[in-house]
């Protein structure tokens, strides 16, 4: 901790309030000694630490990571061919979206590979080749985080036999 960091100070006893180098105007510090932030943004991320200074000069030292978790935006599944014939076609999916933790779901249900069914090595590309019947039915794409998930609109296959 050093001055550099520091976004405001209150003194109970005089009630009265300093603001340091950190300030951005987004912060307000109660009476109580916590510290409300508003409009929060992924900067604001990171460990916070408060200072008491005790009436007999002893500190108390509190701390806590405040973690930032932005809203998932819906990802877009893509499909070369939605209506195929059965051991003649294959069908390529890709998912457009920012998020690093997915799943791919076939009928509701997490997709299982098979020696016909892979995906890429960044996950966001589902070969099936050759398709069969069994492949029929709603494709999707979840994105999550610690605290959301969020599905693509589904794809149809549909395997003509």
């Amino acid at each position: 901790m050093n001055y550099y960091t520091l976004i405001a100070s209150h003194t109970l006893h005089s009630r009265r309030s300093l603001r340091g180098p950190e300030y951005s105007g987004q912060e307000t510090v109660n009476l109580d000694g916590s510290l409300t932030i508003r409009k929060v943004t992924v900067w604001d991320q990171g460990m916070y630490i408060v200072v008491a200074i005790l009436q007999n000069l002893q500190k108390e030292i509190g701390f806590r990571l405040l973690n930032i978790y932005r809203t998932l935006s819906m990802p877009t599944l893509l499909a070369s061919n939605t209506t195929v014939t059965e051991n003649e076609d294959a069908v390529v999916m890709t998912c457009y979206t920012d998020e690093s933790s997915t799943n791919w779901l076939f009928n509701a249900k997490s997709l299982r590979l098979r020696e016909r069914v892979k995906l890429s090595q960044d996950h966001r590309t589902l070969t099936i080749d050759p398709v069969r019947r069994e492949d029929a039915g709603n494709y999707q794409y979840k994105v999550s985080n610690s605290i959301s998930s969020t599905e693509s609109a589904p794809v149809e296959l549909d395997v003509k036999y």
